[in-house]
């Protein structure tokens, strides 16, 4: 293990300096440096030689070549033990880089902060990642460090080693070196499919950090963790941790209700299926509805409530065992209620947004991906095709029930009643056992007697479930147009003055 000579540092984020210029010194590490970082060393008071004065060739076109240079690639790429490589570099009068610390221009950061493209395109990195992927490729001879979470490895590693680093230690920072470079390129790909309008280009490349790995997966023998190219913006306020199949619905459970009203609304989830939904205004009330849909499914479920959950909504929900309780806030009142149970998760969802980003499905190496269903319905999407036209009720009912029906698992059928759902039938290969599905449950559980609105996420390919539905004491339907018997289902809806409206869109969700 030869020891380090020579380190060529290039930062963007000047962060935790001073203990690794320190442990540099330590073992007489020469330091080679550049613009903001040369001036940064030798503010803290460091010996530095700067770029230009070791290649003797200035800085030029603003800073965008500096350390693209014989002498620093040369230095670093050259294999130790290769004698014509050692012939070459005492030809040129070249010298060993044997450490290289570089992270990048901020290109995420800039991405956040402007829409400014020459910006943008002026923060785009060349020569910090050349140099980390010149080190990485090379990391038999050199040490690559990427980031400041990194320092303190290093730092231990040569006062481990009297100043050199073991091979090891060199492929794991030479890993994550590659690591960097690939997601650094990934967000500028992306840049440039967004600038150019392609979502679907030839290659698609996804880079994101992880979150957290998780005990396991859906299931104790499979391995879990979350990614995300964002923070999550999802606060847990007590309880266990989060497992993948909590995650799983929670995800499910926002979805529904970020699609709901401003600061209304309660979902209840239960294997990423809602199992009741309700927007009236009262919370103790939402919440009653939403539960009386289906409450031997809501055990053990997930809620989340689309407001502030005060105290008394809080005494309701510590009537039953509930796996996660998702809110935007909670008042400490219910806080305090709803911590006395030591595993009930509270998610504080209050900064978590949805965004137009892909949907993504994939099975051994392939991947299925689509953008989000997440169409903001309006009047001009929906066609009153039978005789008998509905009130202004039942008209919001009927999109109430469409809105709940394209986050249920297909087939999906959603019975409402007085904007909350009365029975939920879903994932069923046939329709008309998802329509005798949410039948039976609002029979069991809710059975209004008048104005029951059903929506389907697709049209009806025979009269027999809309037959079933009617006979049920359904008053008023909403299905996407599109079947070669449309005119069948409108004739049977006038000859029973069932009220019947058309989407143009269909809504499945598999």
């Amino acid at each position: 293990m030869p020891k380090i000579k020579r380190a060529l540092i290039s930062l963007s984020d000047k962060q935790n300096l001073k203990p690794l210029l320190n442990c540099l010194r330590k073992y007489n590490i020469q330091i080679i440096s550049s613009g903001g970082t040369f001036k940064a060393i030798k503010n803290l008071k460091f010996k530095c030689i700067e770029v230009s004065d070791f290649t003797n060739s200035p800085e030029i076109l603003d800073g965008r070549v500096k350390t693209l240079h014989p002498k620093i690639h040369a230095g670093i790429l050259n294999k130790r033990k290769n004698k014509r490589h050692s012939q070459e570099l005492k030809k040129n009068s070249f010298e060993n880089i044997d450490l290289v610390i570089v992270n990048f221009y901020p290109f995420e950061e800039t991405l956040k902060n402007t829409n400014n493209h020459n910006k943008i395109i002026e923060n785009i990195d060349v020569g910090g990642p050349t140099m980390v992927r010149a080190a990485a490729k090379n990391y038999n001879d050199v040490t690559v460090i990427t980031s400041t979470d990194q320092y303190e490895e290093l730092i231990n590693e040569l006062n481990l080693n009297n100043g050199s680093t073991t091979i090891e230690f060199r492929k794991k920072m030479s890993k994550y070196a590659f690591t960097e470079t690939a997601h650094y390129d990934s967000l500028i790909s992306n840049y440039f499919n967004k600038l150019t309008n392609d979502s679907f280009p030839k290659r698609k490349v996804f880079s994101t950090n992880i979150i957290n790995k998780l005990r396991y997966g859906e299931n104790p023998h499979q391995m879990s963790a979350i990614y995300s190219s964002n923070h999550l913006n999802l606060n847990q306020l007590s309880g266990k941790q989060l497992s993948y199949n909590n995650l799983n619905d929670i995800f499910a459970a926002l979805t529904i209700s970020k699609s709901l009203p401003n600061n209304s609304g309660v979902v209840i989830v239960k294997h990423a299926n809602p199992c009741g939904v309700s927007i009236k205004k009262d919370q103790v009330e939402c919440y009653k509805l939403a539960l009386a849909s289906d409450p031997v499914s809501a055990f053990g479920g997930i809620v989340s409530c689309n407001f502030k959950v005060n105290s008394k909504l809080a005494i309701e929900l510590n009537k039953i065992f509930l796996e996660v309780i998702i809110a935007n806030g909670f008042d400490p009142g219910a806080l305090k209620i709803l911590k006395k149970k030591k595993n009930l998760r509270l998610i504080n969802a209050d900064q978590f947004k949805l965004t137009e980003n892909y949907k993504i499905n994939s099975h051994n190496d392939a991947f299925l991906i689509q953008n989000e269903d997440m169409i903001q319905f309006k009047p001009s999407d929906f066609k009153i095709v039978s005789k008998l036209k509905p009130s202004n009720s039942q008209m919001k009912d009927l999109i109430f029930a469409f809105n709940v029906c394209r986050y249920v698992k297909s087939n999906a059928i959603v019975l409402a009643h007085n904007n909350s759902t009365v029975g939920i039938g879903s994932g069923q290969p046939s329709r008309l056992d998802s329509c005798q599905i949410a039948i039976n449950k609002m029979r069991k559980f809710v059975n209004p007697k008048d104005d029951i609105v059903a929506a389907s996420d697709a049209f009806f390919p025979f009269v027999d479930g809309i037959e079933k539905l009617v006979q049920s004491g359904v008053s008023a339907i909403i299905q996407p147009l599109g079947s070669i018997r449309d005119k069948e289902i409108i004739k049977f809806a006038n000859d029973t003055e069932t009220v019947l409206v058309f989407s143009k869109t269909r809504h499945f969700r598999h």
